[in-house]
């Protein structure tokens, strides 16, 4: 019996632990095992070990070593961005903005504050997922404290205005943060340019290990702690450093800035193949996101009369492993919010399927994904009672 050819298409989920990465964390967990804190040899051994890959880190956005603080991850980093500032700043307003598009990691959080009393303002995107500048500056009150907003969409890939964004909130002294675990790795990331006070990382999101994260705190930004302990990271985060996966997330990031240019050049082209064969070939079908103002990598859609999960049951059978939203939401029977966000109806946004092309994939990935999803969502459709083979094809383009 032939084994079927496995084909993971799926980077905005998590990535694998690249070979030189997996071989600088090594150390880590022998000869180089010192607690940081420790005073003897051993540990100031460790000490400087984390100290270069906190610079290194730094390097990678323009930030200084002294504005990085790691995390367990992305989601830990959001928490104690947005936490940390509505209890910092409790007496001068509890109003927070966000958008309909958000990680969970985010609208969770603030659905966790609207229950403390803080008022959330949840600011509407566009067909293609886009937020208006203007509206964030219409949004901000005299007593708003904070406005976060993702860099670019996890599921749709769109790209945010975070550095117009950042300048609005500036100019109104108003702390802003952005969620960039998606844009870490495939986005030139400069803190300065973009006018942030507070950006959030995830390591396993650009081939690093997973449970290790960090957050950019700009120099002169205080928030109050998420996790109380020890003195570990300046006394601003408690808890002995996972060094191995400090070292690894480091090296990760260091590789993914050096060939940002490259792997957005190749990863760009898979994508647009991708989203071009689809769209000719497959009628009622949507390209969901901006056309262009998109992640190199990603590439959403929407298929009319049926259901995403059947689409992507059939595509492991053929080998293929993809999505149809967001990892962290696999096992919710809902509609993606951010689908509906964008103005789909549940019946469409059910049918949705998102392909995130990395350095795994080739170009010969394309043509073969395209010809099991033409077979699959014909037959899929063939056995729907909704479905209408003469019925007009949705609109998909960028001219809608």
């Amino acid at each position: 019996m032939n084994q079927v050819r496995r084909t993971y298409l799926d980077h905005a989920a998590t990535t694998p632990v690249r070979p030189e990465v997996f071989t600088a964390m090594q150390p880590m967990f022998s000869e180089m095992y010192g607690n940081p804190s420790s005073f003897y040899k051993t540990g100031q051994e460790a000490h400087h070990i984390l100290d270069e890959a906190r610079a290194s880190i730094a390097a990678c956005i323009g930030a200084r070593p002294t504005e990085i603080f790691f995390t367990s991850g992305g989601s830990e980093a959001d928490n104690w961005a947005i936490k940390g500032t509505a209890s910092r700043f409790n007496s001068k307003g509890r109003h927070l903005i966000t958008t309909a598009i958000e990680h969970h990691a985010v609208l969770h959080t603030m659905d966790a504050l609207q229950k403390q009393g803080y008022e959330i303002t949840i600011l509407p995107v566009d067909s293609y997922g886009l937020v208006d500048p203007e509206a964030v500056r219409a949004a901000l009150r005299p007593d708003t404290i904070l406005v976060s907003i993702i860099m670019a969409n996890n599921e749709i890939g769109t790209i945010q205005p975070i550095a117009e964004i950042g300048k609005i909130c500036r100019e109104a002294k108003v702390l802003f943060h952005t969620d960039a675990v998606q844009a870490a790795g495939a986005l030139a990331i400069d803190v300065n340019e973009l006018n942030v006070d507070l950006m959030s990382f995830s390591g396993h999101k650009f081939y690093g290990p997973k449970g290790v994260g960090f957050l950019y705190i700009r120099t002169g930004v205080r928030i109050d702690n998420l996790i109380d302990g020890g003195s570990q990271e300046r006394n601003r985060r408690a808890g002995t450093e996972n060094m191995p996966a400090i070292v690894g997330m480091a090296k990760a990031f260091e590789l993914a800035v050096a060939e940002l240019e490259t792997n957005a050049c190749q990863l760009t082209g898979m994508r647009d193949a991708l989203i071009e064969t689809i769209l000719e070939r497959i009628p009622n079908t949507r390209l969901n996101g901006h056309p262009t103002r998109r992640l190199p990598n990603n590439a959403n859609f929407s298929f009319e009369f049926i259901e995403g999960e059947s689409i992507l049951l059939m595509l492991d059978h053929f080998g293929f492993e993809c999505s149809s939203g967001s990892a962290c939401t696999s096992g919710s029977l809902d509609p993606s919010h951010v689908l509906l966000a964008i103005g789909l109806p549940h019946e469409i946004a059910h049918g949705s399927l998102r392909v995130t092309f990395g350095k795994s994939n080739t170009v010969e990935d394309v043509p073969r994904l395209v010809d099991a999803l033409v077979g699959i969502v014909d037959r899929l459709r063939q056995m729907s009672p909704l479905y209408e083979p003469d019925k007009q094809r949705i609109q998909c383009s960028s001219e809608e």
